[in-house]
């Protein structure tokens, strides 16, 4: 029946929207708890998504970074998933005056999951299944949260940094080893924060970044620019 498939598309918008919404909300709320505005938030977001996937230009693919080669293996770093959360993570240690020895306990323990949680293969890259993709973004929240619960507006941003640079550790480089001792037959991409670990970076961050948001839920009533 017409009406009914109109019913049906009409239910079908509001669920993607309603989606969507949530989606951006919890976005754009995981980067103001680490002191950036909604536009900040949009433009990171465009600048990753961009260069998440291969840009050539005269040849050359300039959203990943040359790193090594090893056999047929050609190592690179994404910009996307793997430069990009780099810079961002390095401009939030300084300017929100993270301390350093409490970033490296969370790394530590955030790279111990993460390397558990996923696993080398040649055809896909470094996998992991799901919901233990998801195990990485909840340990550096509660981790963050525990090492800066006297200094809350510390929290998000420490989340977000032991939750990408954990991801990228555990996941990407301590599996490497392991991804390039499969034999190829030809040359093939390995590249560093992009492909399915990709999402699972991103999404470390910002799911971190937003719970610890959301569990120290009383407002700070000072700007960032204070500490």
């Amino acid at each position: 029946m017409p009406g009914f498939h109109l019913l049906g598309f009409i239910i079908l918008v509001a669920v993607i929207s309603a989606i969507l919404y949530i989606a951006f909300f919890i976005y754009t709320r995981a980067f103001a708890e680490m002191g950036f505005s909604a536009f900040d938030a949009i433009i990171i977001l465009m600048l990753t998504i961009i260069f998440r996937y291969p840009i050539y230009i005269n040849g050359t693919d300039i959203s990943n970074f040359y790193l090594f080669s090893y056999n047929n293996w050609i190592v690179c770093i994404n910009i996307g998933g793997g430069v990009i959360p780099i810079v961002i993570s390095l401009y939030l240690m300084i300017k929100r005056r993270i301390s350093p020895l409490k970033i490296l306990i969370a790394l530590v323990v955030v790279s111990f999951f993460a390397y558990n949680v996923t696993y080398p293969d040649p055809r896909e890259g470094i996998v992991s299944p799901f919901p233990f993709w998801l195990l990485p973004a909840i340990v550096s929240s509660v981790v963050s949260a525990i090492l800066y619960v006297k200094e809350q507006r510390k929290a998000a941003p420490a989340a977000y940094i032991s939750g990408t640079l954990g991801v990228l550790i555990g996941a990407d480089f301590l599996h490497l080893p392991e991804l390039l001792s499969y034999n190829l037959n030809k040359p093939v991409i390995a590249s560093i924060g992009g492909a399915n670990v990709f999402d699972m970076i991103y999404i470390t961050g910002i799911l971190a970044a937003f719970l610890d948001g959301i569990l120290f839920v009383r407002r700070r009533r000072y700007s960032y620019d204070e500490i």
